[in-house]
């Protein structure tokens, strides 16, 4: 099937796929949603080197990441070329996605999730933000999360920082804090880390700074690894390869404040409609990421 995207040519194809069994949501359901949510994502998106993570057979079919921009791309879609850190490693061709035509072939080729780098293409040494991602250890799950949150939160403040949260779409919490200054990943991953470990020093049965499994379980791990120039975190506002459809969505800190008193993490769950909807109604609560300006103590 052939369409028409903002004046560019796309081929779709099995958009009666099911890439949901659960709920039998489609490719074409994938692909709307995409097209509803597009005002709120491609700001997020645009300009940095994108990794996809797809799911040709759907979400219990198994998946693959893929880095370089796939070679059978249309012409106009927009990539740019990061060189490794690596002497041995090539550099590599990621896409960008900054516009609707682009936005929409991916979803036909079944990129469920968007994952961005940190920095933009044109100075991939640079990060944006921090990022703290928070990932509990069973039987720990997001109301845990809420509560490290808010600790995380009461220590930014301290040095007179601002975070934006999002849920991750699946079982944790992610918080941003915009710089749009400049800075290293040494500087943004060492701060993480000093935080980290002072929250996991504080809240020892909390909290675990740690990758080790050993030290996760019933505890909320701080990954502050994440800030780091090889490392991706999921977009806002890009679905999950959950059973049932959702998608990694902007909050605001009332609504976690609410979920954490009520004890109700099903606030804090967002099927594909819900999330629409809330864009349509608030506008895009992550804008902040993009324009506030910020600087790390000491930098």
């Amino acid at each position: 099937m052939q369409v028409e995207v903002e004046g560019r040519r796309l081929t779709l194809s099995n958009l009666g796929k099911v890439l949901y069994p659960a709920t039998g949501f489609t490719k074409a359901a994938v692909m709307d949603y995409y097209r509803r949510v597009s005002p709120a994502i491609l700001p997020h998106l645009e300009g940095r080197p994108l990794t996809l993570k797809r799911f040709p057979e759907g979400v219990e079919g198994g998946h693959f990441f893929e880095k370089s921009c796939p070679s059978h791309r249309p012409a106009w879609v927009k990539t740019v070329q990061v060189p490794s850190t690596r002497r041995e490693e090539k550099a590599i061709r990621y896409c960008l996605a900054g516009d609707l035509p682009t936005l929409m072939w991916l979803a036909n080729l079944a990129a469920l999730e968007l994952h961005p780098l940190l920095a933009r293409g044109d100075d991939v040494d640079c990060p944006t933000v921090v990022v703290f991602d928070l990932d509990p250890g069973p039987p720990a799950g997001l109301t845990q999360c809420l509560q490290v949150a808010a600790w995380i939160r009461e220590t930014l403040a301290g040095d007179g920082l601002q975070a934006c949260p999002k849920t991750s779409g699946s079982k944790g919490l992610q918080l941003y804090v915009p710089l749009n200054t400049p800075h290293t990943y040494d500087q943004t991953k060492s701060f993480a880390r000093q935080v980290a470990s002072s929250l996991a020093r504080a809240h020892p049965g909390a909290v675990v700074d740690r990758q080790d499994k050993r030290l996760r379980a019933g505890k909320v791990l701080i990954d502050w690894g994440q800030n780091d120039r090889n490392k991706t975190t999921v977009a806002p506002y890009s679905l999950r390869a959950v059973p049932e459809p959702a998608a990694s969505t902007p909050v605001t800190w009332e609504e976690l404040d609410q979920a954490l008193s009520m004890g109700r993490e099903d606030l804090l769950r967002f099927p594909p409609a819900e999330v629409v909807s809330r864009v349509e109604r608030i506008g895009d609560l992550f804008r902040p990421v993009l324009e506030a300006r910020q600087r790390l103590p000491g930098c």
